[in-house]
């Protein structure tokens, strides 16, 4: 999953839960959840510390959907220390991933494994090549919680 859909999903859970425990817990579990449902991925076994950039874009992507949220809708109006609280744990997996491949903190490798064998394909395989066949489930989970986010509550 791209790390918009993960600040997007987290946002939801930030949005809709008050315990700040249980917004952690919920947002982990959604994150590896999600993770394992089939998606595409633009980061994979071969790349390096210069693909960086498309981390950096991606999650510039993401936390500028949420500014936009927050310049919309009232901040008085929004759970700011929630949804803060949610998007970190929603992103702390594929962080944890960062500090193992790259920065090699060889002590986060089980939770590495386990982060890489949650997902449906394995990272070689060619349905996780970044294209929008791969991604449709992604994207549908996106616009989602957009959705959740931005419309109006009835």
């Amino acid at each position: 999953m791209t790390l918009t859909t993960h600040v997007l999903t987290g946002s939801v859970i930030g949005t809709e839960l008050n315990n700040p425990y249980a917004i952690a817990a919920t947002s982990l579990a959604v994150h590896f959840l999600i993770d394992s449902i089939p998606h595409a991925d633009y980061i994979h076994k071969k790349s390096t510390l210069k693909d960086s950039w498309k981390i950096i874009l991606d999650l510039a992507v993401g936390l500028l959907l949420i500014g936009a949220l927050f310049a919309i809708k009232s901040t008085a109006n929004l759970p700011v220390k929630n949804i803060l609280i949610a998007i970190f744990f929603s992103l702390l997996p594929d962080l944890i991933t960062f500090f193992y491949c790259h920065l090699k903190m060889k002590f986060l490798r089980p939770i590495k494994i386990f982060h890489e064998n949650i997902h449906f394909y394995k990272n070689s395989s060619p349905k996780r090549q970044f294209n929008f066949k791969n991604s449709y489930l992604e994207i549908i989970i996106s616009i989602a919680s957009l959705g959740i986010l931005f419309l109006p509550r009835l």
